[in-house]
């Protein structure tokens, strides 16, 4: 049977076509590819940061604790010093 050259050059048209589209899907997987590579360098970017700012947090609380405790011992002691007051001559004081 002779080649049908219309059907040898739609063969070839089709066979163009299905390379483009698959060099075309390589480059677009490779972009999608090279993209999740820089999301996980941020998503670990921003892993260590939230754990460093975890860090300072309970640094942080840790002082206001501290505050908090000194705080209440200067109001003990003013409540002490005005309770020895009390009754005494504003005079003699």
């Amino acid at each position: 049977m002779p080649e049908d050259p219309i059907a040898h050059s739609e063969l070839a048209a089709l066979t163009r076509r299905f390379e483009q589209a698959e060099e075309k899907a390589d480059r677009e997987f490779g972009i999608v590819k090279s993209d999740l590579t820089a999301l996980r360098l941020q998503v670990g970017n921003l892993d260590q940061k939230v754990a460093n700012l975890d860090e300072k947090v309970g640094r942080l609380v840790d002082e206001v604790h501290g505050l908090n405790k000194k705080i209440d011992r200067n109001q003990a002691q003013i409540v002490e010093l005005l309770t020895r007051l009390v009754g005494k001559d504003p005079g003699t004081a």
